[in-house]
């Protein structure tokens, strides 16, 4: 199998250590507009399989001509690319999958491909994370096992494992992708009715196996797919963990109009938006460093089998693994985009079109894997 990373960054990094520790994996290109970048990932992995390409993906021909030949290619870009990957998925006939994106309906544009894809013989698969990602290939599991779903219930967070001020948290993935997601509406699914909250709002108490009390509340794009996915059930929500007081905190930042992308104010005749301010001060001061930190999740899908209740949770505690230096994020979600990849590679998906991860990925073979690489997801049934 010949896989191509679009991306050097830390979870393309992630991705590429995951596919040269593979039997199954014969080659990897590693792609980014910064080939020096690259080079160093090459070097710090120091595996014969990985090789090195200079690629500008805001360059169509670039693209294409960098994917052709490989089987499948892992996006590990910024969401903004998403869509012309996938073009150019179909256009060379390799198979590929993203970590999404939900501003701007980019995984929407993606899934939009569907028939061109099928008729090319591709697979695209986006929303390839944790949330989305991991949570919809569990909540798609799970509902698998039923007659019928009614509720879905997801829980994520990315944390440290040790607290510090002033906010309780450390960033784990983009802080511009965070502030979206505290500020955009949630949109969920309430007596079988779709409707948005206020992201921040419902903040409920939540434990985990040596960690709690935690709390959790409503943030935007979590669910993703997953409401058109399943139409008909009575409760959708996902809420984000974090240490308690984050959300009171968040909320007042959000109050003042700090986080908003289309909103500025004039300081000495020079327009600025607070939000880049806040960025500034913000990436510093929560930058994880060397610390631990873990990230925890919650899938709990109820419905009927049989004409009884009941319940499939599925729960995760990753932490960091120090002796390779990888954070449970990049754990998490590189493992995940590098599984379901290889899948595809194999033979294991063979259904050809644009899917979101919950119609399209098999969760026992799946978890399986995670396993296999030290994510251990719990399963119990109720």
């Amino acid at each position: 199998m010949n896989v191509i990373v679009l991306g050097a960054g830390l979870m393309g990094k992630e991705a590429v250590r995951d596919l040269i520790e593979q039997q199954a994996v014969s080659s990897v290109t590693l792609a980014d507009v910064d080939e020096e970048k690259a080079k160093a990932v090459q070097h710090s992995l120091s595996s014969t399989k990985v090789k090195v390409k200079r690629v500008n993906a805001a360059n169509d021909q670039e693209l294409q001509a960098a994917m052709q030949g490989h089987d499948v290619a892992i996006n590990a870009l910024f969401y903004t690319f998403n869509e012309n990957v996938a073009k150019a998925a179909i256009k060379t006939g390799v198979h590929a999958v993203d970590l999404g994106g939900h501003i701007g309906h980019v995984t929407d544009r993606v899934l939009a491909l569907h028939e061109q894809a099928k008729r090319a013989g591709v697979t695209l698969i986006p929303d390839l994370g944790v949330a989305p990602g991991m949570i919809n290939i569990l909540t798609g599991y799970g509902a698998s096992k039923l007659d019928r779903v009614h509720t879905i219930k997801l829980y994520v967070g990315g944390i440290p494992l040790r607290p510090e001020p002033p906010l309780g948290y450390n960033h784990v993935f983009s802080l511009e992708g965070l502030l979206d997601h505290y500020t955009d509406p949630s949109f969920i699914i309430r007596d079988g009715q779709k409707q948005q909250v206020p992201s921040l709002s419902e903040v409920e108490t939540i434990y985990f196996e040596r960690f709690g009390p935690l709390e959790a509340f409503h943030t935007s794009g979590g669910t993703s797919t997953l409401p058109r996915s399943y139409p008909n059930v009575k409760c959708l929500e996902y809420k984000t963990i974090r240490y308690p007081g984050h959300a009171e905190k968040f909320q007042l930042l959000v109050d003042l109009q700090l986080t908003r992308r289309d909103y500025e104010v004039e300081v000495d005749g020079i327009v600025v938006r607070p939000r880049d301010v806040l960025l500034k001060v913000l990436t510093p001061l929560l930058e994880l460093k060397e610390k631990d930190d873990v990230v925890l999740l919650r899938v709990v899908v109820a419905g009927e089998k049989d004409g009884k209740e009941r319940v499939y949770e599925y729960e995760m505690v990753t932490e960091k693994d120090r002796q390779k230096h990888v954070t449970a994020m990049a754990r998490s979600t590189a493992y995940t985009i590098s599984v379901v990849a290889q899948m595809i590679g194999d033979g294991t998906i063979q259904k050809r079109g644009a899917y979101p991860p919950e119609q399209i990925v098999p969760g026992d073979r799946y978890i399986e894997e995670m396993v296999r690489r030290g994510v251990v997801i719990r399963a119990t049934v109720r």
